[in-house]
């Protein structure tokens, strides 16, 4: 069976909540992003993934998603990896996208980037990374990141430009898995937060 890659977004902080762009800044969870993330690991380690035995697992260095990681029970396995750190927003760090528009009209990051922070040729080199390494492993991996960073690696994973990543939207504590269909590139499931139920 080809390896597909799991994607585990990071639980609810204060400014995921309020819709601040969060890139590099280390906002920790809050309680509600701590009860997510271990309802996640209960899912993870349910039938069938059955905690992913064997799985290579890597996380973003940025605590809030280590500790995602950890409360989902996998954060003795994991290796931490700057690849899948969240896009670097310059500028517009810790902006809202309202407030963001009311300075630059129009604006949207999938398109125009950021000024004085990563650029969206940097963001593909990085998302084109995490797919190459996920499909170089003879098994699954799982991953837990940020959003931004997610929705690229997605938008690779199919072979479609970055700004694909603007359709497609991602919660906090949600999974995803990319894997494969009649021999393509496929999304089998997205934006998954069932387990908050």
């Amino acid at each position: 069976m080809a390896p597909r890659i799991l994607l585990a977004r990071h639980g609810q902080t204060e400014w995921s909540l309020l819709g601040k762009h969060t890139g590099r800044t280390d906002v920790p969870l809050i309680e509600e992003g701590r009860r997510g993330a271990k309802l996640l690991g209960e899912r993870l380690h349910r039938a069938p993934l059955d905690g992913l035995l064997g799985v290579e697992i890597r996380t973003s260095p940025l605590s809030r998603a280590r500790e995602t990681c950890a409360l989902a029970g996998f954060g003795d396995r994991a290796t931490e990896w700057d690849t899948l750190m969240e896009v670097d927003y310059g500028a517009y760090e810790g902006l809202t996208p309202a407030e963001i528009q009311a300075v630059r009209p129009g604006w949207l990051m999938w398109r125009d980037g950021v000024p004085e922070g990563e650029t969206l040729q940097q963001l593909t080199t990085r998302a084109d990374e995490v797919v190459a390494w996920a499909r170089s492993e003879e098994r699954d991996v799982l991953v837990f990141a940020h959003g931004h960073i997610l929705r690229s690696i997605a938008a690779r994973w199919l072979g479609l430009g970055i700004d694909f990543a603007a359709r497609v939207r991602l919660n906090p504590t949600s999974l995803s898995v990319l894997g494969w269909a009649y021999g393509d590139p496929a999304i089998e499931s997205w934006n998954d937060t069932g387990h908050l139920a």
